[in-house]
């Protein structure tokens, strides 16, 4: 690939990014705007948002790779991240919105009553999102090393760099702005090349053409191999099954998705945001296949190395050459790189958020600009040390953790009354900590063959149903322990923001917690200054103020 295109289109990206934030920064004016963005981003913006931390390298990159490597059966993979937001959209959103909390800690306490499943809460979330963070700052080293030879360091740093500025800068407000910008690059670098690409695959006569050799890659030293994920060729039904459960499942969980839907303006538009959200990123999976079909044709060579996520970056120098393959792969190169900035900017902003509030001895913006380096510099330093994992098989060990241990949470936590804070830290521990320490286990390479490895790189099969009976069944033996205030608070999840007159006293997360002197006072965050949940009432009243009534509006 032509260094003098790819180079600086990466560069306009990069830069595109850090003024987009600067914009934000201007109009982040309160506590409110830096955490939840004042919880007034409509749904088509939000929307626009989500779809561009949500599709990350794994979606750019690595379906790609992974349908060149193992064919049609890795299909799976975008209709999984696809329906994953019609279970959320059916159980989770508008529930969630209405909580009134802004992190899974924050609802977590406020359901619960209890500050111990709050810090178990928060070390999972803290969890996930670095392991969510390693392969996206992995993809940035691979398509920086692709395009300029550099080492795979360099682009890891780099994007950890901007997000740092990014996040630091402006917060929520300015990361969904530079998120809603990167999902409309992201779907016009995929878009126009791949008419390009087929238009030169038809005129080609659909002639499959010569085997290539790996000389487009820089060479990777001793990392080359066949990919992680072996195991698909021992049981290939059980880790569709896996495949399936993980990114139904986990979505619902991913601590970066969860936290845009708490600045939505009230449930109705976090539901409208969520069906939006599924038209923009079912029409953007649509073309990653593509790539990886034409993989199989142009680069099948890459099969045989740890470099099958190149595809995407290599394809348009290999199909189409000359000045426009060159341009064409530095808009590919371009749309990589906002993969890799916004996803990592949505995972930032989560962890920072909960490092914040739960870790550091004190809080507030300041801080929270501590917070944010600390979210980098870990996954930042298991990049550099870990290597070898595709992208989309990393990703999709970060959904099994959060399918099983967030998942039951949200689900038993919504719905069932019952759910005591026994058992949410039984079912995090067993469910979330099994699929953890497999996942470790298979990074490790404890296994590489057989049953064993195919159980620890697919864990969701076992470890979401040990989550939720582990749950359910400590639940069941601990009556005792049900929040006291656990029907005031479902009533606010589920009791639509226009029916709701009057209701219990709110909490510091927003979420009901009953009436009396002896409520507990949930979350640690400075809450105060954020405005009513739920739309009604006057300025600072509260989700809990009374509407006006007719008499009282024609006095105004």
């Amino acid at each position: 690939m032509n260094e003098a295109y790819a180079i600086p289109a990466v560069t306009v990206v990069v830069l595109a990014t850090v003024l987009i934030g600067g914009f934000g920064l201007r109009i982040s004016r309160t506590t409110s705007d830096f955490y939840v963005a004042s919880r007034t981003v409509g749904p088509r913006l939000n929307a626009a948002a989500i779809s561009g931390e949500y599709l990350s390298a794994a979606s750019f990159l690595g379906v790609a790779g992974l349908v060149l490597v193992h064919g049609p059966d890795m299909l799976w993979y975008p209709v999984g991240y696809t329906a994953g937001y019609l279970v959320l959209l059916v159980f989770v959103a508008a529930p969630l919105r209405r909580s009134g909390a802004y992190t899974l800690p924050d609802f977590a306490e406020g359901r619960l009553e209890s500050r111990r499943v709050r810090r178990v809460v928060s070390m999972f979330v803290v969890g996930a999102g670095w392991m969510y963070l390693v392969p996206q700052l992995q993809g940035a080293g691979l398509t920086l090393q692709v395009l300029t030879g550099a080492p795979r360091w360099l682009g890891g740093s780099l994007v950890a760099a901007v997000v740092v500025l990014a996040v630091a800068a402006g917060g929520m407000r300015s990361i969904t702005f530079v998120q809603a910008f990167q999902y409309w690059l992201k779907l016009t670098a995929l878009l126009v090349p791949a008419f390009f690409l087929v238009l030169a695959w038809r005129g080609a006569g659909a002639a499959v053409p010569p085997d290539h050799t790996v000389t487009d890659l820089p060479p990777t030293g001793a990392g080359a191999g066949r990919p992680l994920a072996t195991s698909r060729a021992d049981h290939p039904l059980y880790a569709t099954y896996g495949l399936i459960i993980a990114t139904f499942l986990g979505t619902m969980g991913l601590p970066h998705v969860v936290v845009r839907f708490y600045t939505s303006p009230n449930g109705r538009a976090a539901r409208r945001t969520t069906v939006v959200v599924l038209a923009l990123i079912g029409l953007f999976y649509l073309l990653p296949p593509l790539y990886g079909w034409l993989g199989r044709l142009y680069a099948p060579e890459l099969t045989a190395t740890q470099d099958a996520d190149a595809t995407v970056l290599l394809l348009p120098g290999r199909m189409i050459g000359g000045v426009a393959g060159d341009l064409l792969g530095a808009l590919v190169a371009g749309g990589a790189f906002a993969a890799f900035l916004s996803t990592a900017s949505g995972l930032t902003m989560a962890v920072a958020g909960v490092i914040n509030q739960d870790v550091l001895p004190t809080r507030g913006v300041r801080h929270f600009r501590l917070a944010v380096v600390l979210s980098v510099v870990c996954p930042l330093g298991g990049a550099l040390l870990v290597d070898g994992v595709p992208v989309a098989d990393a990703v999709g060990m970060a959904f099994a953790v959060s399918a099983s241990s967030f998942c039951p949470l949200l689900l038993l936590g919504i719905w069932w009354r019952r759910l005591t804070p026994p058992g949410a830290v039984a079912g995090l521990f067993l469910g979330g900590g099994s699929a953890l320490l497999a996942v470790t286990l298979t990074v490790s390479g404890v296994a590489t063959t057989g049953w064993l490895h195919t159980l620890l790189a697919w864990p969701a099969v076992w470890s979401v149903p040990i989550g939720f009976l582990a749950m359910i069944l400590v639940s069941l033996a601990t009556p005792d322990s049900v929040p006291a205030h656990t029907t005031a608070t479902l009533t606010r999840l589920h009791l639509p923001e226009d029916l709701r007159i009057a209701g219990p006293r709110r909490s510091r997360t927003g979420l009901a917690s009953g009436a009396g002197p002896d409520v507990p006072r949930h979350g640690r965050g400075d809450l105060r200054d954020l405005p009513p949940t739920t739309g009604t009432g006057p300025p600072g009243a509260g989700p809990t103020a009374k509407r006006p009534t007719p008499r009282q509006k024609g006095n105004r």
